[in-house]
């Protein structure tokens, strides 16, 4: 199949692709017994155009050379598909358009032939009229006329032919034929053209000339065909000698010359290629060394021109964050252009390099040269703008820190200029610590704006040092940013000694409204103490001693009471005296203390008054049971003596049963009655024995002296009335005793609420 790809012809497989991807005709690559080629049309069902049939015939008809065509054609009419007048009318025009070429035209008809009275037309009698011969063929009786190996599947043979491939090669091998033709003219031209130019050195428009193909792209395209071309003779020699019924096939001879055609262009091509790509090289050389000058001398002029003016003009480091963060927007934006060139420079370096390899000895010394030159003005260019970038990387460094310490010392300055009205002193020990840390915040800052200040100034010192070596630098410039940066440091420590005594100020005057929540808390802590001392007196200190020696003991006991409630109460006055020192020293007007005072001294008063009742009750009982010891251990005693026990026992129970009045108008009684009850009880005890001591005395002297008889009398009376008193007041204690857990439960319930 590939084998028919050569062509002579102008007609043009893609003017009339559509048509020919239809297959209404095709050569299969079989030859008759003949060696004549076979031609195949397929007829459908569908109308076939005789327009699209007839240009296919005349596309495909070109294609053989006229020896081949002498040979001439088998045409297979394959009508199975079709109606007959369809095949009628493709059979007559074969006579229009290859009468010469066609030897025999089969006609290939269905199993179920046409009508008679359709086919009435005989062909074999127009032979003489149509110039070849018809036959009408069963598709199974083909191979009587031709082999089936040169039949394809459609008519039960077993050539191989894929329409669609055959096809994409044509276009492969036209488009290689016209590509390479095209592309041999221009590679000559071309190589005359620089030959000529050569000698002419003034001339040198034709230099640019480009071929319109792309040579290797031809070259591999002409070499994939020329593959094709060789596996087609090496499978068709092989097929050749396997012939069984007829002629051995072989190719064509103008078959086996397409093979030497392609090698011949792809020979052709190869030689104007390599000249070609010889001139190249040397218009690439030339053309390299002019442009490496050109471009070399770009970058040195200006980098010793613009860009250094630049950086010359670009010294100041600003005055702020801001300032800093502008000035390196700016020398990233000339660091940008300066990345221009340097990527030039490097660009240049390789060319450099690569030629100086393999480049002659006079043109070694001009590229040494270039290249040293290169390289001192871009390292010079490069540390200059590197040391830029370091001043303007520590300059905003610099103003950061100054910032920051800036909006330290605001905030520390804030909080000394505020007022401070803490609730407690822990909130006042909270905003010391606070404030102290703010101080140590700020020395901190302060010492690392120093350390960036001096490298700044290194910095700014070594890029000076710098500038003088190629530009006399802006020495007015330079010394007013230095002085700015030593003026920057001078402020921020002026600022921090202010804020530092004023830190000292209010350090003082926080430690004394600490000292003043600390008296006010210990004042409030004095009237708990004393009215816990109050209630511990007015509750506990009940009993009265049941001698003299206990009621004296429990005497000494209360002064020495007394003596600690008038410590706390000395020790509250004081605290609250230190409390108004403090208020008029911190000029606080309102304190949480004012009403402390009053309480103070209302329950140091209520104490006062109730430790008196407590005395006043002790010192009765003590003289009660003293008067009555005596009269108790004596064995004579006088009737004065034990009127003045029974005189002092009823006065000591009556102030038991009375209250204790404050100065405020309220009342309040030692103890529960039952304590009351138990501490008269005892009084009531030491009568009633005083008592019996006043009879047995009276007894004695009525034996001793019996004229007086009413006095028993009396006594016994006397006795019978103490009885009856202790009677009811058995009764009565008893009801008290009933009560008494009633009592309890309320004052139980009054302390749950």
């Amino acid at each position: 199949m590939l084998l028919l790809l050569m062509s002579n012809v102008t007609m043009e497989a893609n003017s009339i692709l559509p048509i020919l991807k239809k297959k209404l005709a095709f050569l299969s690559g079989g030859k008759d017994r003949r060696s004549g080629l076979i031609l195949s049309i397929p007829l459908n069902s569908d109308q076939t155009s005789m327009e699209e049939l007839s240009a296919t015939l005349d596309y495909l008809l070109s294609i053989p050379s006229e020896k081949c065509k002498a040979r001439g054609f088998t045409v297979i009419v394959d009508g199975r598909k079709s109606q007959w007048n369809i095949v009628k009318t493709v059979v007559l025009m074969l006579q229009n358009v290859i009468p010469a070429e066609v030897s025999l035209v089969c006609v290939v008809k269905p199993d179920e032939f046409w009508d008679k009275k359709v086919t009435h037309f005989c062909f074999w009698k127009e032979k003489d009229r149509l110039g070849f011969e018809v036959i009408l063929v069963s598709a199974n009786k083909l191979t009587r006329y031709i082999e089936p190996c040169q039949l394809t599947d459609d008519f039960g043979g077993s050539l191989d032919y894929d329409h669609c491939d055959w096809l994409s090669k044509r276009l492969v091998f036209e488009k290689f034929t016209k590509e390479s033709t095209s592309l041999l003219g221009e590679l000559s031209i071309i190589n005359d053209s620089e030959k000529s130019a050569t000698v002419d050195k003034d001339k040198s428009t034709d230099c640019a000339l480009l071929p319109s193909f792309d040579p290797e792209t031809v070259l591999q395209t002409g070499h994939e065909l020329l593959s094709e071309l060789q596996q087609r003779r090496f499978n068709g020699s092989e097929g050749g000698g396997g012939g069984q019924a007829g002629p051995a096939w072989c190719p064509m001879e103008e078959e086996l010359l397409a093979q030497p055609q392609v090698m011949k262009l792809l020979d052709s091509l190869r030689e104007q290629y390599t000249k070609y790509q010889e001139l190249c090289r040397q218009r690439n050389k030339r053309a390299q060394l002019d442009e490496i000058h050109t471009k070399v001398m770009q970058v040195v002029n200006w980098l010793q021109g613009p860009g250094s003016e630049l950086l010359k003009t670009h010294q100041a480091i600003g005055d702020s964050v801001r300032a800093a963060q502008s000035l390196q927007q700016k020398h990233e934006e000339i660091e940008s252009q300066h990345s221009e060139w340097f990527a030039v420079y490097v660009e240049l370096n390789q060319q450099i390099a690569a030629l100086l390899s393999a480049g002659e000895e006079e043109e070694v010394t001009e590229l040494k040269a270039l290249q040293q030159q290169l390289s001192d003005v871009c390292y010079r260019q490069a540390s200059q703008l590197e040391s830029r970038q370091n001043v303007l990387q520590a300059a905003q460094t610099f103003h950061g820190t100054t910032q920051e310490l800036s909006q330290q010392l605001d905030g520390l300055l804030g909080m000394l200029c505020a007022d401070v009205s803490p609730a407690d002193g822990a909130s006042i020990q909270q905003n010391l610590k606070l404030l102290e840390e703010k101080l140590q915040t700020v020395e901190a800052g302060l010492t690392a704006l120093r350390q960036k200040g001096a490298l700044l100034l290194e910095q700014m010192c070594s890029h000076s040092s710098w500038s003088l070596e190629e530009t006399e630098s802006p020495a007015g410039e330079q010394q007013d940013n230095v002085q700015h940066i030593q003026a920057v440091m001078d402020e921020m420590e002026l600022r921090k000694q202010r804020c530092e005594d004023m830190v000292d100020v209010r350090r003082l005057k926080m430690l004394q409204m600490v000292q003043l929540f600390k008296c006010e808390e210990d004042a409030l802590q004095a009237v708990e103490w004393l009215s816990e001392l109050l209630d511990a007196l007015l509750k506990t200190h009940v009993r009265l001693g049941d001698d003299s020696q206990e009621t004296r003991t429990m005497l000494d006991k209360h002064k020495k009471f007394v003596d600690v409630a008038q410590s706390t109460y000395d020790y509250g006055r004081q605290l609250l005296q230190a409390t108004v020192v403090l208020c008029q020293s911190l000029r606080c007007t309102t304190r949480s203390s004012g009403d402390t005072l009053p309480r103070l001294n209302r329950v140091w008063k209520q104490f006062s008054v109730t430790a008196d009742e407590r005395q006043q009750r002790l010192e009765l009982a003590l003289n009660f049971h003293t008067v009555a010891e005596k009269v108790l251990q004596q064995e004579c005693v006088e009737v004065e003596s034990l009127d003045e026990v029974d005189a002092s026992g009823k006065t000591l129970l009556d102030r038991l049963g009375m209250p204790v009045i404050f100065p405020d108008g309220s009342e309040q009684s030692f103890g529960s009655p039952s304590d009351t009850a138990t501490a008269a009880e005892g009084v009531r005890e030491r009568l009633l024995l005083v008592e019996e001591r006043r009879l047995q005395l009276q007894e004695t002297r009525l034996h001793s002296n019996q004229e007086e008889e009413e006095v028993p009398n009396g006594l016994e009376g006397r006795l019978d009335v103490i009885g009856e008193e202790l009677s009811e007041k058995e009764e009565q204690d008893e009801e008290e005793k009933e009560a008494e857990p009633q009592d309890d439960d309320l004052e139980r319930a009054t302390q749950d609420c």
